[in-house]
């Protein structure tokens, strides 16, 4: 029996969604009538802005088919079936139903800037125009009183409805004093606990806001930390990196939409779809890595050759990201495509952890030399060894590539 709107609203209700493939058809058409009277719901609500998906699609030259073609390819970034492509769609043409608040706190303001961008958006950029920004303090117009005002007006009109996105790491030290509002003196800290009270969930957005960043870096004189060592009961989704990259924000919200609640999280609070496997595991520079081909210095004949940067620091084996999918400067590249390795910069403490270039001392990570399956086997042994590190992958694979080619021989 399908649900009624008020049934599947409270069902969705703030639970972490399991998002797995293998569920069976059974599982899915339950979800899909859930999420269609989700969007039903969704569909109701009086539009926060005026601006329409098509026509914003339409000014920038971007036709339907095109549009489509996005919604089929960001339904899989979810780790869902292709049915539910048409309910992509709608998701992304109801986002003016998605009222936001975003709060800078203590960073360089990168993620801002990324949700801004500069000519050519791609569509995932344009969805994202379509939320209604409520309140943000280096973007709005309004300043002093009048901001505050604001301010207080969007978390009464949409209590209980609007998304708190967070940008930047809470001061703790001197008694938060090192970052302060206003006339008012209110610390980060306060200022981030009242306007988290009333939002219906909060997405921290960038390195700074999940896990403090370099703010945070030794010695961290400010006692920098992330939003989920000081908003409690409330459901917080992590979207690290330096910046955070739009795609990922426009999945979170498009989630949202259609379920009403957290996409399916790891143990750091990020979703799964953007960071639920390692930079290196999709990295373009991979097969060189397979091949023991590696740059040993800036500039050598392996750095004008596209080779595995690992010698000279690339962290992409222990940071789990989607960049190389996604990346950056609308999907036109992203760190390794230019030549520089990963930082780690979705993963904790990564300014004092993976900030340099060379290879993480503890990974026990060997480099391939020889034979390259068994090389690969061997790096898969020392991460797992590697406490914190990521999962080895390689080794079993080989494993049971072995078993299936000895099953087969004695069929």
């Amino acid at each position: 029996m399908t649900p009624t709107t008020d049934e599947a609203t409270k069902r969705f209700t703030w639970k972490s969604a399991s998002v797995d493939t293998n569920r069976g058809d059974a599982y899915y058409e339950a979800l899909y009538a859930s999420c269609e009277a989700r969007l039903q719901a969704v569909r109701t609500q009086k539009a926060v802005n005026r601006l329409d998906l098509m026509e914003v699609l339409d000014d920038h030259g971007i036709d339907r088919r095109d549009f489509m073609k996005w919604a089929s390819a960001t339904t899989a970034a979810l780790m869902l079936p292709s049915m539910f492509t048409p309910l992509v769609a709608e998701a992304a043409m109801l986002m003016n139903r998605a009222p936001v608040i975003w709060l800078e706190l203590q960073d360089c303001a990168g993620n801002s800037e990324a949700l801004l961008r500069s000519d050519g958006p791609k569509i995932d950029e344009l969805v994202l125009d379509l939320i209604s920004l409520e309140f943000h303090e280096t973007l709005q117009a309004a300043s002093g009183h009048q901001a505050e005002k604001q301010l207080e007006e969007a978390i009464e009109h949409f209590k209980g409805r609007y998304l708190l996105f967070v940008e930047g790491s809470i001061p703790m030290g001197m008694g938060g004093q090192y970052g302060t509002i206003g006339a008012s003196g209110e610390t980060f800290h306060d200022h981030l606990v009242r306007v988290a009270k009333d939002a219906a969930a909060i997405v921290a957005v960038g390195s700074c806001a999940t896990f403090g960043g370099v703010a945070a870096a030794s010695p961290n004189p400010t006692g920098a930390v992330g939003v989920m060592e000081v908003v409690k009961g409330k459901p917080i989704i992590n979207i690290p990196a330096c910046p955070a990259n739009p795609a990922n924000m426009v999945g979170v919200v498009l989630h949202y939409l259609m379920t009403g609640q957290v996409p399916e999280l790891d143990n750091l609070l990020r979703p799964k779809f953007a960071f639920g496997y390692r930079i290196h595991d999709n990295c373009e520079r991979r097969a060189h890595f397979d091949a023991g081909e590696f740059v040993e210095e800036w500039g050598d004949t392996g750095a004008q050759n596209n080779f595995c940067l690992y010698k000279m620091g690339c962290k992409g084996p222990m940071t789990y990201n989607n960049c190389s999918i996604v990346r950056y400067n609308e999907a036109v590249n992203w760190p390794i495509g230019v030549g520089r390795g990963c930082i780690g910069c979705s993963e904790p403490d990564f300014w004092d952890k993976y900030a340099f270039e060379r290879p993480v001392a503890d990974a026990n990570i060997k480099a391939p030399g020889g034979g390259v399956e068994k090389s690969v086997d061997e790096f898969g042994l020392g991460m797992l060894t590697a406490a914190g590190i990521g999962i080895a992958v390689h080794a079993a694979a080989s494993a049971l590539a072995g078993k299936k080619e000895e099953a087969g021989a004695n069929v």
